[in-house]
């Protein structure tokens, strides 16, 4: 058995290999769980006695040869590999990273200055029906936003269902299924039937808030949306809250931001006003909470809704709103980090 562990350890040391696979081969055949090895630790245990120590101490010694051997050559080949990295006159290669989508990166964002308020993050469906989309947001028989203008209306069997038109529709759902208090946020995509230009899109993105409590006043909306814009925008923004109307919050307030481009000295982004619009807000109308099944006597509550879009605009000067949607690599490689 001398002869033949001898035998094999010359076939061992004399071996050459050009490439992995064959190195690996090799591996397989000497190592492997039906090699060469494995087939003399078999024999092994028929040697008599006075022969094991030697034949042992063999074995061990080219297993080892074995094992230096592979090593050995897998040194070599990453010799070579960094000796490929080392010259820095081969082009370079032409791996690239990809990005998130700036209106996901605004998104997650938002939604992690709220969930530091305590805001939950909240989802629903973009097909709904006529109760979640309008009635329950207090939407009269004929307002304006039923008209085929505005909506995406969908013949559904007799029901009447349209693409949502605004996030609202989550929030009546989990006043539906929630008790007081409540604080969350509900962000995704609206559809609209307008025409597309470089200032609207048929579908967008909306983040809607909504807090419910015993107490909830008005002084609070300011307080949260305060907070939000030195959030996003640094701490020497302004909040300025102009009085406006919507079906659903009473009294109602568009707010608007200190232009952060110009400092409130005037540019083509603010019109040269100094002040950029970024959302809608108010009060709930008791309206609203009592079709919810929420007591208005009890409960007060406040609303904001904001285009995502719109955020992103502002953040990183988009001044075209289709180039969000068109997949442009050139566009989308600007917000890698």
């Amino acid at each position: 058995m001398l002869e033949t562990i001898e035998r094999y350890s010359q076939e061992v040391h004399s071996a050459q290999f050009t490439t992995k696979e064959e190195v690996e081969a090799f591996r397989i055949q000497y190592l492997g769980n039906k090699g060469i090895l494995k087939d003399l630790y078999a024999a092994f245990k028929n040697v008599g006695i006075e022969e094991k120590k030697n034949v042992g101490l063999a074995l061990n010694e080219f297993k080892k040869q074995i094992e230096e051997k592979i090593s050995s050559l897998n040194f070599q080949d990453n010799r070579s590999s960094k000796a490929i990295l080392d010259d820095f006159t081969k082009p370079s290669s032409s791996e690239s990273s990809g990005s998130l989508h700036p209106i996901s990166i605004i998104t997650y964002e938002i939604i992690d200055i709220f969930e530091r308020i305590g805001f939950s993050v909240s989802e629903g469906p973009e097909v709904e029906d006529d109760w979640h989309n309008f009635s329950a947001l207090n939407f009269p028989e004929d307002h304006p936003a039923r008209d085929m203008q505005d909506t995406f209306f969908l013949s559904l069997g007799q029901s009447n269902y349209s693409l949502r038109t605004h996030t609202s529709s989550v929030q009546v759902r989990v006043m539906e299924e929630h008790s007081p208090p409540i604080r969350t946020i509900s962000p995704g995509r609206v559809y609209r039937n307008e025409a597309i230009s470089a200032r609207a899109h048929c579908f967008f993105h909306q983040l809607e808030g909504l807090y419910i409590d015993k107490d909830v006043t008005f002084a609070d909306l300011k307080q949260t949306l305060d907070y939000f814009a030195k959030s996003l925008f640094g701490k020497e923004v302004k909040l300025r809250l102009r009085p406006s109307y919507f079906p659903f919050t009473e009294p109602s307030a568009e707010v608007d931001v200190s232009c952060t481009l110009c400092a409130q000295k005037g540019c083509s982004v603010c019109k040269y006003t100094g002040w950029l619009e970024i959302m809608g807000c108010g009060m709930v109308d008791p309206n609203v909470l009592s079709s919810c099944g929420i007591d208005p006597n009890t409960y007060t509550g406040f609303a904001f809704g904001m285009g995502i879009e719109r955020i992103t605009q502002l953040k990183y000067r988009v001044n075209d709103l289709r180039l969000y949607s068109e997949n442009d690599v050139r566009f989308l490689q600007q917000f890698k980090s």
